[in-house]
């Protein structure tokens, strides 16, 4: 891109001074990137142009744009921020800092691998100097995650100090995505990964959806190109069809509104994405054809009123489709968006995805935080932009505490990025949360000192089990101990009790305020209950403590009971050690019958939808299959080289499948202690039937009003045993469960 162009894109607001700054700036950046390139064969200037130009096409301020044209001009030259200062003025020398810290890593360039490769050339032999080779490239491929992560930790806690240098941040990694393809393929891959998982969920978060679909886009095209280009296809097969049918549409829709009252609208066609028609497809299990909102339509009305009276109007002209309706101005989505989804059956028969917003509400979805500036004359979008501001520093508090990038980085892809459930305090103050918390997550988002006092917990007036997933709407109410503290059972990951890594983070700080005897006595209770309970040998201690490169058990029991060490990672490394032959987790029950049906296998491609296996060729799993689609007795499961598909003349009803994997399961002896009482064997029942344990056999014995419980469970891992028993356990009456050594 060149400077004409950028110059071409600045907001109309800019005056004659910015326009001159923003010159003055490309001629610094010209001067300072002489002679360096881009993989592509561009002078680098071009680079800092295009970061430029997307950041104008937000409406930023002149100062963030300036910051764009200079904001490699410290990390790869020979400029200092101070000649930044001297030059530009302190608010931009700190945008340009701000933007160097979150990338100034040391890196691992090629020559660093190929001399230490080197060091080893003339003292070893062939197949040494080989395996070497890969502990090298192992270490580089370690270093450089834990460098990409702490990367990302910057950029993260970068958005509480301030926001402008995240954008320039997105705008880079935008450019770079556009010139992606000039990268090696490995590269280019893992790239394109991280822009998936982190880069477009924070532009998402921040609402600034023009950023967000484009690095979904081009993160998607290079980490699956055949699904991409498959998608590409359809819709490019249809394009000419499809904006002719949206322009009669548009002015069906606009005559139909307006005889209804509804004046001074703007309707426009709403194009899909690719990757967001692919995720349509994954989650919905549906073909091409079948996704709803292929087509769409945004009408953009003069306020909130006309909004839902377009609304009614379009309900009452065409049927609604059931469950596809979202009101996101009453109840706005996370990142403040707000707009009226709704899908409707078109005249056609086929489905029509109809957004209904005012403008205001438009700029809001289309720039998300960088909306503010758009209206920075206006008072009351000030009052907004705290708002968001106040909530991204919010929610860094916590993370400032977390000195582990991998776990931060974890922590914001599962309390941030993904999907979100709405729920409510007793007073009706909504609760944002992750996808699948529970209450003690929500315990925990609502004040510390309640989620380290949680006891118990109430959803919608009814109690419920601490490791109750949330749902949208829930009411929750939290049941407190006056005094006492979490328990360290909370840090199992096994048993899914606590999911964000926020309540995670103030539970291990809560223990590691404790006495250090203290943690020590604790972990050592913790480690030995679940090596009993699962009925392992604690005799692999040792090599534990060489993993975590520990001195002595104590230093063990002490992290264990601080929540340092995760349990679940100990009891893995102590089944890992133990012999094949003794565990029965590791020994599959043998196969009762060698024939196999349709009912025990999965096919895909076609689920939902009746299997038979052809009596024909009777194919079996590892047979390469196709699918033939019959009248009535959903789809027949032949050989590929089945003569009667061979000479099948209906070519349209033969579709691709594939077998899917069988569900391994093992059978566990569990022996459960407790006192008798009514309703104990259907409590257990009931634990088993909601883990997927199933029960193979049973042995009951009553004394003195004592019961001695063995059960035969078939389990999937020893995650799954693990929670199992302690459900069991923490039924009425039971004293303890654990599962028994074979003999």
């Amino acid at each position: 891109m060149k400077i004409e162009t950028l110059m071409d894109l600045l907001p109309e607001n800019y005056n004659f001074v910015d326009c001159e700054m923003v010159m003055k700036a490309y001629k610094f950046a010209e001067k300072a990137h002489e002679n360096q390139t881009r993989a592509s064969g561009e002078p680098y200037i071009t680079h800092c142009v295009s970061v430029a130009a997307i950041l104008s096409e937000l409406k930023v301020p002149p100062a963030v744009v300036i910051a764009g044209l200079l904001h490699d001009t410290v990390e790869d030259c020979d400029v200092t921020i101070l000649d930044i200062k001297n030059n530009f003025g302190e608010e931009i020398a700190r945008l340009i800092d701000g933007v160097t810290k979150l990338t100034n890593l040391p890196r691992v360039s090629r020559g660093d691998q190929i001399s230490k490769a080197s060091q080893k050339e003339g003292t070893e032999d062939e197949s040494d100097d080989s395996e070497d080779s890969e502990e090298i490239f192992s270490s580089v491929r370690d270093r450089r995650k834990d460098l990409s992560n702490e990367t990302l930790r910057k950029v993260f806690l970068a958005m509480g100090d301030d926001i402008r240098v995240v954008l320039i941040k997105l705008a880079d990694r935008l450019h770079n995505m556009r010139t992606l393809g000039y990268m090696p393929e490995s590269k280019r891959k893992r790239i394109a990964q991280e822009t998936l998982d982190i880069f477009a969920p924070l532009a998402n978060r921040l609402g600034i959806w023009q950023i967000k679909w484009e690095l979904e886009d081009l993160g998607f095209r290079y980490v699956n190109p055949e699904k991409y280009k498959e998608i590409a296809n359809n819709l490019s097969i249809r394009r000419g069809d499809r904006e002719q049918e949206i322009n009669q549409i548009k002015e069906n829709l606009r005559r139909t509104l307006m005889n209804s009252g509804i004046k001074n609208i703007e309707i426009s066609g709403r194009s899909k994405h690719i990757y967001s028609i692919y995720k349509k497809m994954v989650e919905k299990n549906k073909p091409f054809d079948m996704v709803l909102d292929l087509r769409g339509v945004r009408l953009i009305v003069d306020d909130v009123p006309s909004c839902y009276a377009t609304l009614g109007v379009i309900h009452t002209h065409w049927r609604p489709i059931p469950h596809e309706f979202d009101d996101y101005i009453a109840a706005p989505k996370d990142n403040f968006y707000q707009s009226l989804h709704t899908a409707i059956i078109y005249d056609d028969g086929k489905p029509l995805e109809v957004q209904i917003r005012t403008a205001e509400m438009h700029q809001n979805a289309e720039f998300g935080i960088a909306a503010h500036w758009r209206y920075k004359e206006r008072g009351p979008r000030d009052q907004t932009y705290e708002q968001r501001i106040n909530w991204l520093r919010r929610l860094m508090e916590w993370r400032q505490e977390v000195e582990d990038a991998q776990e931060f980085v974890d922590g914001m892809k599962s309390d941030v990025f993904q999907d979100r459930v709405y729920v409510f305090t007793p007073r009706g103050d909504i609760i944002d949360l992750p996808s699948g918390a529970t209450p003690i997550d929500f315990a925990y988002h609502v004040h510390t000192e309640i989620g380290n006092r949680c006891r118990g917990a109430k959803v919608n007036g009814k109690l419920v089990s601490l490791d109750y997933s949330l749902k949208t709407g829930d009411q929750v109410e939290i049941l407190t101990a006056k005094q006492g503290g979490p328990s360290r059972d909370w840090l199992n990951s096994t048993l899914g009790l606590v999911k964000t890594q926020r309540a995670k983070s103030k539970i291990r700080n809560w223990f590691k305020k404790q006495d250090r005897d203290q943690n020590a006595a604790q972990g050592k209770i913790v480690l030995e209950r679940e090596v009993k309970r699962l009925g392992l040998k604690s005799s692999s201690l040792d090599e534990l403590l060489k993993n975590y490169d520990l001195k002595n058990l104590e230093d063990l029991y002490v992290g264990i009971g601080c929540g340092d060490i995760s349990i679940g990672r100990v009891i893995n490394q102590l089944l890992d050690s133990e012999p094949e032959i003794e565990d029965p987790l590791l020994i599959p029950k043998p196969p009762t019958d060698q024939t196999m049906s349709s009912d025990s296998i999965t096919v895909l491609g076609l689920k939902g939808l009746l299997t038979v296996l052809a009596r024909c060729c009777k194919p079996a799993p590892g047979d390469d299959i196709v699918g033939y689609i019959t009248r009535g007795r959903g789809a027949t499961i032949h050989r590929a080289d089945c003569p009667n598909i061979l000479r099948m003349k209906d070519r349209e009803r033969i579709v691709k499948v594939s077998w899917g994997e069988l569900q391994k399961t093992y059978p566990v002896a569990i022996q459960v202690k407790a006192y008798d009482r009514q309703g104990l064997m259907g409590d257990i029942s009931n634990v088993l039937s909601t883990e997927g344990g199933n029960l193979v056999d049973i042995e009951l014995k009553v004394s003195h009003n004592l019961a001695t419980i063995k059960l035969v469970v078939e389990v999937s891992d020893i995650s799954q045993l693990s929670r199992l028993l302690m459900r069991i356990e923490n039924l009425p009456n039971v004293m303890e469960a654990y599962r028994m050594r074979s003999t």
